[in-house]
């Protein structure tokens, strides 16, 4: 069985262990929030819900799915636009893949472009998270896809502390930590100067 550090939190990231919905979930609120508290938000839901179950997020009512996400502490600190977000991944798995998240990395054995093209394809995922989340299944995961590490592009270089790809413990997350801020600052800098 895989193992994760992802939340920090044990219960929560056996949860993103062995569920591909939690973890796709959690990469999708990887935003505007630190990293171990958007991987913990999977598991909050799931114990507001009894269960977290693609098709059943789907076809909740929006207001009742709103009002378990943003209870203390709300899952996310953008409850209302992220619990949405939650709802339209959902209704995407169920309507395109059957309900079945892994599928998205698994069916017909696509190659790491393809599983990119999947991954960009869903609400809520830009160039650079599904770049991330292409590199998270393959760093930690086991994803075989051809050419996952190029599709993945830095993402997906061996060795990298650039994102939660690359967090397995709690140094690998000072350091990915670390390169964040360090690449933030080089960025304003950047800025600044023009």
């Amino acid at each position: 069985m895989t193992t994760v550090y992802l939340s920090g939190d044990p219960k929560s990231d056996e949860l993103l262990a062995e569920d591909p919905f939690a973890l796709l979930t959690g990469m999708l609120l990887d935003q505007q929030v630190p990293m171990e508290v958007a991987f913990a938000g999977p598991a909050k839901l799931a114990e507001r819900l009894g269960r977290l179950d693609v098709a059943e997020i789907a076809e909740m009512n929006p207001d009742e799915f709103l009002e378990k996400f943003a209870e203390k502490p709300a899952v996310h600190r953008f409850p209302k636009s992220m619990a949405a977000r939650v709802q339209k991944l959902a209704e995407a798995i169920v309507d395109d893949y059957d309900g079945d998240t892994a599928a998205i990395w698994t069916r017909g054995e696509p190659t790491g472009a393809e599983v990119l093209k999947r991954l960009k394809n869903l609400p809520g995922f830009g160039e650079q998270k599904a770049k991330i989340f292409l590199a998270l299944l393959g760093k930690q995961f086991g994803l075989t896809a051809p050419g996952w590490r190029e599709a993945a592009g830095v993402y997906g270089e061996d060795g990298s502390r650039r994102s939660i790809a690359d967090v397995v413990d709690e140094g690998t997350l000072q350091e990915v930590r670390a390169f964040k801020k360090q690449a933030k600052a080089a960025a304003k800098a950047e800025k600044a100067a023009k």
